[in-house]
């Protein structure tokens, strides 16, 4: 089965926003056994609507499209899909109902000539609720192809795609046995890995491709199989991984289908019983950031000082003045020190401390652009690195997390 994806708005086009629903419907859509052929960002008027429709008529089974379902002028797509379907705009009081219910929860003002215009749908459509907003998802067919309409807003289109759209589809398309697994590694590049797994790589049979996705310093290898019998195929998946342990085994560090590195650093401080603190310069507090964002973490991480100037190193986490002035901002020493100090306020039993230079200019330290020292101390040892990223300040923030979890997961393996 072979679909497209359009999302529809000038928001798009001027990079105003991110599209994100395309990622998440492409992702929904391959994870049951769709091809997506086409992704495209249109403008939201009538011409470009008709074009991306007529070009994906009877060329793939199924177009999911977002965005231009709201109140305004500028929100044409119902009135292009009656054009291309030949239909007509139709009245519906139940969802006049929804409408009006929402406001009177949420919005707390009077239900207006433009919200009103929300109740009316294509008569030859198929309604797909919405209980989030106003804006109903539409499916139609014209020939052999379905078309289906959802809202922009992405908790909305989300939850249609989820809970109305992929049962949807599999009770209307035959679907071939799909199955995916992302192996995650660290600390090689995507040149080096693959020389190493060459051999390996030329045995996959050819239902099963390989898939490399590098990122700064970490390298999914994605394995995608096609045939008939799902859990046949995962065994399969599972088999080839297995054989790559003995040719990059230490650089692998689980599956991206399992849980996230900052997770899996998670659980092995819970399981010694042991609580990280984070002290940061150059990160400015991303590494914190990527703790805290999952449930759970007060269970072993007790906080973070962010010293981006060096006199609040000193007087905060109390790196010596002799030692920066002998050593110089960006150096080990002190990012040792740094991470001595948190462990000193927090109470924590493991630091990881980052200090460096992304650029533009020198800054505080004589160190070359692109140069970051990481710090890690556990009660068992204690160690640091220097790194040269780079002159790419975003890509040296990136890299310098990335090696980061590197460094602090092999440590409590």
């Amino acid at each position: 089965m072979r679909a497209d994806i359009i999302t529809i708005g000038d928001e798009i086009l001027i990079g105003q926003i991110v599209d994100t629903n395309a990622a998440f419907l492409g992702k929904a859509l391959n994870k049951i056994g769709v091809e997506v052929c086409q992704i495209r960002s249109i403008s939201d008027n009538k011409t470009a609507i008709i074009e991306a429709f007529t070009e994906a008529q009877n060329n793939v089974d199924l177009v999911v499209m977002t965005g231009g379902l709201g109140p305004t002028k500028d929100d044409i797509t119902k009135h292009t899909l009656c054009e291309y379907f030949n239909d007509t705009l139709k009245f519906y009081p139940e969802v006049m109902a929804h409408i009006e219910e929402l406001f009177q929860k949420y919005v707390k003002a009077p239900v207006n000539d433009l919200n009103r215009l929300q109740a009316m749908l294509p008569s030859k459509c198929t309604q797909l609720f919405n209980p989030h907003g106003t804006a109903m998802g539409m499916w139609m067919q014209k020939e052999n192809t379905v078309f289906v309409s959802l809202p922009g807003v992405p908790f909305e289109m989300k939850y249609l795609v989820l809970e109305q759209l992929i049962p949807r589809i599999k009770e209307t398309f035959p679907l071939p046995a799909l199955a995916h697994k992302t192996m995650m590694t660290y600390g090689l590049g995507e040149s080096i890995i693959a020389e190493k797994i060459a051999d390996w790589e030329q045995s996959l049979p050819q239902h099963i491709k390989l898939a490399y996705l590098p990122n700064l310093g970490r390298v999914r290898l994605r394995l995608s199989a096609k045939g008939t019998d799902e859990i046949k195929l995962l065994n399969e998946i599972d088999t080839f991984f297995d054989a790559l342990y003995p040719l990059i085994g230490d650089h692998i560090t689980g599956f991206e289908s399992e849980e996230s590195i900052e997770l899996q650093i998670g659980n092995a401080l819970k399981t010694k019983h042991w609580t990280l603190a984070t002290a940061e310069s150059c990160t400015g507090g991303a590494l914190a950031a990527l703790f805290t964002k999952n449930a759970g973490a007060s269970a072993y991480f007790k906080g973070s000082v962010v010293s981006y100037a060096t006199d609040l190193k000193q007087s905060i986490l109390g790196v010596s003045a002799e030692t920066i002035a002998k050593h110089t901002v960006v150096s080990e020493p002190v990012a040792l020190a740094m991470a001595r100090g948190v462990l000193l306020i927090t109470g924590a039993h493991v630091a990881v401390a980052t200090t460096g230079n992304f650029g533009p200019t020198i800054g505080d330290a004589d160190a070359e652009i692109g140069t970051v020292c990481i710090a890690i101390i556990t009660p068992e040892q204690e160690f640091s690195e220097t790194f040269c990223f780079g002159k790419h300040r975003e890509r040296n923030l990136q890299k310098t997390l990335n090696k980061a979890l590197e460094m602090l997961l092999k440590t409590l393996d």
